[in-house]
């Protein structure tokens, strides 16, 4: 398997081809994105090996990512959603049931938010 460390974005309010944002820190796959108005992150990941690190961007400047900090479990394919300020993640590919957050606009590591009912990977998420 290949692990990319492009990141592309679109503009929605337009048809067309994704472009060229810039670069993740690493090659990864199955990491899991959310974001506010102005900072996407995402969090985990496949490397070769699991991984805990969360990458962030600001969304109204291309450029490569940038250390957010870590999840408290390395672990690949789970899902996340956020609200105006906070950011979840949860999910159990390796081997944790754990739900954890961040506050979007202030870089540092994961916190416990609360844990999964069922033991569940490659999960989504959505926010209202």
């Amino acid at each position: 398997m290949g692990y990319s460390n492009v990141i592309d974005y679109i503009t929605i309010a337009s048809t067309g081809n994704a472009t060229d944002f810039g670069d993740l820190s690493t090659g990864t796959a199955h990491k899991a994105g959310c974001c506010d108005e102005t900072r996407a992150i995402a969090g985990g990941g496949h490397t070769g090996s699991l991984t805990n690190r969360i990458d962030y961007l600001t969304i109204a400047t291309t450029g490569n990512s940038g250390d957010f900090g870590d999840l408290t479990v390395s672990k690949h394919g789970m899902g996340a959603c956020s609200g105006s300020t906070r950011g979840c993640f949860g999910g159990k590919d390796g081997g944790t049931d754990v739900i954890e957050y961040v506050t979007i606009q202030t870089t540092g590591n994961a916190a416990d938010f609360g844990d999964l009912t069922t033991n569940i990977a490659q999960s989504t998420g959505t926010a209202a």
